[in-house]
């Protein structure tokens, strides 16, 4: 019954550090929001920026995984690409190094614990004002907190007795020489994946190392543990898309590749943690009878040592790893691009990257507009039967399609919404994009029905002469043109689009020239230039590409408003 209790208490104790930590990273991913993607977006243009950046974004959130699972949303959205993703992963894994120091070096010795009930009280106070930023950086210290009274719990949750016995247990393995730090190897390996995080392994393993557990024994858990944290992104990225799925191998990888040379080297890698642990002023690891604090100091050096080394071992070689991932993970040749590319799950940690993250949906969805009026133009110069009817239900297959992907992008939208708190300026986001999918989607329409136009022509025997094709392709030159300006001011977005003169103006000329074939329309029907009913469907196809350009200057305007 003791040993059931002993269980359940460094469970609940476990749960209560894992609860602490995620509340914190997710709370300062909230205080930061749009800056934090934005920092990313900038910080990523040679390897030592995206190293860095790995490394600030891991030691602010203190977990690796949350920024693996950061990265591997960035690449699923099209913020980042592939090779800009591996470096910043590479920098996560050193950052994650510094809350091993932090429990080295205070997490053991009451200090920080016997603050954390203050502290929540602290950040329970913040949380009760409307302030939404308030609130956030309430949770973060509350998070804050809560993390380190789950360490010290966990500390105070086991037996001595237990502790004392599995501690004897895992030193008695040491007889079967190497075999014993594979097997250490793999305990890691199995209770990080089992606990769905590396901190929480780190903080057992320190544990044990605080009551005499093998120094090199220790440093075999942390390298299962560098192994094990990677399955995390590897589940995320699996409902996610090629690039995304790419960068979570690109982690494993880093970290499988880094467990197997340090292996090779176990014995010569623990002498130089020695020597620099030796040369901060500390015991000798290596050696029976080292004080506790220089056995939790060598455990974070290792972990540190093991990171950074291998860092500056594939840093030079991240474009290797690049195209080493793309051939394990190649792209398949039928995969539907008119569907969902970038949205692959419910919605991102934060509402502004999740925002980020439908915003690159939508650039999508306008770029498969763009494809259905190329081929609504070629449909318009097709006389064989054959060839139009081919073209006609493609045009009817991405009316379909914008739909479909108008209606997921707007149920996603609404999960956002309801999601959490959202900023003045994400709800004016939110309220913009469903109307800029609404528009899209009557693109969309409008391009199957110039295809509806050409058939109910056809149907009844009527044909376009030379010159009013002409005045169409004038007419489809001015909607292209359009379609390029929209797809634009949607890329620039909101925070750098200065004005839409752009699309202003092109969507005054399209009223212009329909206003001027409308009364030159007239004028040929007086003359007799051609029969009514071809006129009627002549400038039926007119009126129809003036829509379109109505519904394109409305997207840009609701870009425009949310400032």
């Amino acid at each position: 019954m003791n040993i059931l209790m002993s269980i359940l208490k460094l469970l609940g104790s476990l749960a209560l550090f894992l609860f602490g930590m995620g509340l914190m990273s997710q709370a300062l991913q909230k205080v930061a929001g749009d800056k934090l993607r934005g920092f990313l977006e900038r910080m990523t243009s040679n390897a030592f920026k995206r190293i860095f950046t790995g490394l600030l974004v891991t030691t602010a959130v203190q977990s690796s995984a949350a920024t693996t699972l950061m990265v591997v949303s960035f690449v699923s959205a099209g913020l980042l690409t592939l090779g800009q993703s591996i470096g910043v992963i590479m920098g996560a894994n050193i950052g994650t190094t510094v809350s091993a120091w932090l429990f080295a070096l205070v997490g053991f010795s009451g200090g920080i614990s016997s603050l954390a009930i203050p502290l929540i009280a602290v950040g329970f106070v913040l949380t009760m004002g409307k302030n939404v930023r308030r609130k956030n950086i309430g949770e973060l210290v509350m998070g804050f907190a809560i993390m380190f009274l789950g360490l010290s719990m966990v500390q105070g949750s086991v037996d001595p007795v237990i502790l004392e016995e599995t501690k004897n247990l895992i030193n008695g393995w040491s007889r079967f020489g190497f075999w014993s730090v594979l097997l250490c190897v793999l305990i890691g390996t199995c209770v990080t994946i089992l606990l769905q995080s590396s901190a929480a392994t780190m903080a057992l393993t320190l544990m044990m190392c605080n009551n005499g557990l093998n120094f090199e024994l220790g440093a075999a858990l942390v390298l299962g543990e560098n192994i094990g944290t990677t399955l995390t992104a590897n589940l995320a990225a699996t409902v996610a898309n090629v690039s995304a799925r790419r960068a979570a191998l690109g982690h494993a990888f880093f970290n499988l590749f880094g467990v197997f040379w340090v292996l090779i080297l176990y014995h010569p890698f623990l002498w130089v943690v020695s020597r620099i642990i030796m040369l901060i002023g500390f015991d000798n690891p290596l050696v029976d009878g080292a004080s506790s604090i220089t056995t939790l100091c060598s455990i974070a050096m290792v972990h540190t040592l093991f990171n950074v080394s291998n860092t500056c071992i594939l840093v030079g070689f991240t474009n290797y790893i690049v195209k080493f991932v793309t051939r394990m993970i190649p792209a398949k040749e039928d995969e539907d691009v008119h569907k969902l590319q970038f949205i692959k799950g419910g919605p991102l940690s934060t509402s502004e990257l999740s925002l980020s993250q439908a915003k690159n949906e939508i650039l999508h969805l306008s770029g498969i507009c763009k494809e259905q009026y190329e081929y609504a133009w070629k449909c318009i110069n097709t006389t064989e039967p054959e060839a139009f009817d081919e073209l006609y239900h493609k045009l009817e297959h991405y009316e379909m399609v914008t739909d479909k992907i108008e209606m997921e992008i707007g149920k996603y939208l609404n999960d956002v919404a309801e999601s959490g708190d959202l900023s003045e300026e994400s709800s004016r986001r939110i309220q913009a994009m469903f109307k800029i999918i609404s528009e899209l989607e009557s693109i969309g329409d409008s391009g199957f029905n110039i295809g509806r136009i050409l058939q109910r022509r056809n149907i009844h025997g009527a044909s376009f002469d030379e010159t009013m094709i002409k005045k169409i392709g004038y007419m489809m030159k001015l909607l292209f043109e359009g379609l390029d300006v929209m797809e634009e001011n949607l890329r620039l977005g909101y925070d750098k689009i200065v004005d839409i003169s752009n699309a202003q103006d092109v969507e005054q000329e399209i009223n212009e020239f329909r206003n001027n074939l409308k009364e030159e329309h007239l004028l040929n029907l007086e003359n007799n230039s051609y029969n009514y009913m071809t006129g009627v469907y002549y400038m039926d196809l007119i009126n129809e590409c003036e829509h379109a350009g109505d519904f394109m200057i409305n997207i840009s305007e609701a870009i425009i408003e949310i400032k």
